[in-house]
C-alpha cells in the first residue's frame, strides 16, 4: 500500500478501537447503576476488575495514535484526527472510571443499608448513555448538529442531579444515621453527571476536528 492508503487504514484502525471503548463504557455504565440499584456488591466488584481492561485499550489507542503521527507526520485535517481521537478515548477512559466509581459507592453501601436509591440516577444514566451514542455518532459522521445537540442533553443531566442533590441534603436532615449511605448517593449521581460533562467534551472535540477551532459547547 502507498502512504496515504496505509494512514487511511491505521487510521479506520483507531476509529474503530474508540468505538470498542464507547460501547464497553456504557456497559459499565448500565452494570455499574444496576449493581447500585440491586445492592449487588458482588457485580459492583467485577465492574471495577473489568474497568482495567478498559484501561488497557485507551493505552492502545493512545499508542497506536502517537505512533501513526511520528511515522506518517500527518499534517492538516489528518493530524486534528489523530489528536481528536487521543482526546475523545481520553474521556471515554474517564467515564469509565466514573462507572467504576459508581460501582464502588454500591460497595460502600453495601446490601443491606435499608434506604431506596433515587430514580434520578437511572434517569441520569439512561441520558448518558443517549449522549454517549449522540457523540460517537458525530465523531463518525463528523457532524457538529449532533455534537451541538449534546448541551441541551448535559443541561438536563446537570439540573437532574442539582434537584436530586436538594433533596438528598433534605433527607440526611430527616434520616442523620444514614448520612454516609445518603451521601454515597449522591457521590453516584455526580459520577454519572460527570459521564455527561465528558460526553460534551467529545461533541467540542468533533467541532475542532471539523471547523479547525476549539468551541465551548456549554457557552
Amino acid at each position: 500500500m502507498v502512504g496515504r492508503e496505509i494512514f487511511q487504514s491505521e487510521l479506520e484502525k483507531v476509529e474503530a478501537l474508540i468505538i470498542e471503548l464507547a460501547r464497553k463504557t456504557k456497559e459499565q455504565l448500565r452494570s455499574a447503576v444496576e449493581a447500585l440499584h440491586s445492592s449487588d456488591t458482588e457485580k459492583a466488584r467485577e465492574i471495577i476488575e473489568a474497568d482495567r481492561e478498559l484501561d488497557k485499550l485507551d493505552f492502545k489507542i493512545n499508542e497506536t495514535a502517537i505512533l501513526l503521527i511520528a511515522r506518517q507526520q500527518p499534517v492538516a485535517t489528518d493530524l486534528r484526527r489523530l489528536v481528536v481521537a487521543i482526546r475523545i478515548s481520553s474521556d471515554l477512559e474517564r467515564m469509565a472510571d466514573n462507572a467504576k466509581n459508581v460501582a464502588k459507592s454500591a460497595i460502600h453501601l453495601g446490601e443491606d443499608h435499608g434506604i431506596d436509591i433515587h430514580s434520578s440516577i437511572k434517569e441520569m444514566q439512561e441520558i448518558a448513555i443517549k449522549m454517549i451514542d449522540l457523540a460517537i455518532s458525530a465523531y463518525e459522521n463528523e457532524d457538529i448538529t449532533l455534537a451541538r445537540k449534546l448541551a441541551d442533553l448535559d443541561d438536563i443531566i446537570d439540573s437532574m442531579y442539582s434537584s436530586m442533590l436538594r433533596e438528598l441534603l433534605e433527607e440526611t436532615a430527616t434520616n442523620p444515621q444514614k448520612i454516609q449511605h445518603i451521601m454515597q448517593m449522591a457521590f453516584s449521581g455526580r459520577y454519572v453527571e460527570r459521564i455527561g460533562d465528558h460526553a460534551t467534551n467529545i461533541g467540542e472535540d468533533v467541532m475542532y476536528l471539523v471547523k479547525g477551532e476549539s468551541a465551548d459547547l456549554n457557552e
